[in-house]
């Protein structure tokens, strides 16, 4: 059931958007459902084990090796609700104590219920897929970019992480920290360090390496 995780977002007032988002969503409905009829004809690819190596689904399992615990979300939308671009699993890695939490593509997150679901876990490290901004007006709207920096602002506030990675779709927009300007200052008026994956490297994000 795709609503079952969504009931957040759903249940969200976007004021004169609304008339416009049910009818998004009622079409997203349309489009899950002919997926699914098509899904029932498919032939199942089953697990696989050979003589050295096991292949597993991981969606909505956890796998324990000693120490060492992973924990797969079941699947998320792949950005908006409903999204085309298909499914993503999200990530907890657990060891002695210490929990690192990866989000997947959940571009912000755009949808509420994923933000709760990182706060709820309170991860010492978030590596955050951050929003499109480089498709703003085009497959991101103001309204859904505006979500996505609600969200990451109350992730920043309402968990105890000391490092958030702010990255994959985030630095391909040469303008994406002054596009999510209020999350960084958020950020640095809580002491929280968040930074790319270059800039934690040491190195300057490639976009803003290479901009012309």
């Amino acid at each position: 059931d795709p609503f079952s995780g969504i009931t957040q977002a759903l249940s969200k007032d976007f004021g004169d958007y609304n008339n416009r988002r049910k009818m998004l969503i009622s079409k997203g409905i349309e489009w899950f459902k002919r997926r699914l009829s098509k899904w029932k004809h498919y032939r199942v690819i089953p697990e696989l084990k050979a003589s050295s190596i096991e292949v597993r689904f991981a969606d909505g399992r956890t796998f324990t090796f000693g120490k060492l615990r992973l924990r797969f979300t079941r699947p998320l939308f792949h950005g908006i609700e409903f999204s085309r671009l298909g499914w993503i699993i999200g990530l907890t890695i657990e060891y002695n104590g210490w929990k690192l939490l990866y989000s997947s593509d959940v571009n912000g997150p755009i949808i509420e219920d994923y933000a709760s679901w990182i706060i709820s876990e309170d991860p010492d490290i978030i590596i955050l897929d951050g929003p499109m901004t480089y498709m703003l007006g085009y497959t991101l709207n103001k309204i859904n970019l505006r979500r996505a920096l609600d969200n990451a602002i109350r992730i920043i506030r309402e968990t105890n992480a000391s490092l958030i990675l702010y990255d994959h779709h985030l630095p391909r927009d040469p303008k994406f920290k002054e596009r999510t300007k209020v999350v960084w200052e958020e950020a640095r008026t809580r002491g929280i360090k968040l930074m790319t994956v270059a800039e934690y490297l040491g190195l300057m994000p490639a976009v803003l390496r290479y901009k012309t």
